[in-house]
């Protein structure tokens, strides 16, 4: 087993996921690890949650070490949200890494949950990297 003492896992969310990563059920695992259907599923969604955590860490982490960082506002439409990453981007001399299209879907996929009817619905911090890349973080897991 891989060692956890460096991750936001433990090592019993770390043996079940590997067990379900194995093709096993939940009642397969309980049964393997003599515990109930029910303790092996409360501990995967805790491990499911560590992982969202740690993933949603990095993109705080990348979007605050961007050099150019800046906030979009409620109700900002996508194509404003587009326009206002290549504006910001162009001032910083910064080549953005996607075409307009691929941008958009980009940045749609990252902010699932925060959009209704093509409008941003909650704030969002935005980060473009050195390469091109950007990077939007929300309160809204």
């Amino acid at each position: 087993m891989v060692a956890v003492e460096s991750t936001t896992l433990t090592a019993r969310q770390l043996e079940i996921l590997e067990l379900r990563e194995q093709g096993l059920t939940q009642q397969e695992v309980a049964e393997r690890l003599g515990t109930t259907n029910s303790n092996v599923s409360a501990v995967e969604r805790a491990a499911q949650s560590n992982v969202e955590k740690a993933r949603r860490t990095l993109e705080l982490v990348r979007t605050v070490r961007s050099p150019v960082q800046f906030t979009v506002e409620p109700g900002t439409s996508f194509d404003e949200l587009v326009n206002a990453v290549y504006e910001h981007a162009d001032e910083a001399g910064i080549k953005i890494d996607y075409c307009r299209p691929k941008l958009y879907t980009h940045l749609y996929g990252s902010l699932d949950g925060c959009t209704k009817q093509n409008e941003l619905t909650s704030p969002i911090e935005v980060g473009i990297t050195n390469d091109g890349d950007v990077q939007a973080f929300t309160d809204t897991p």
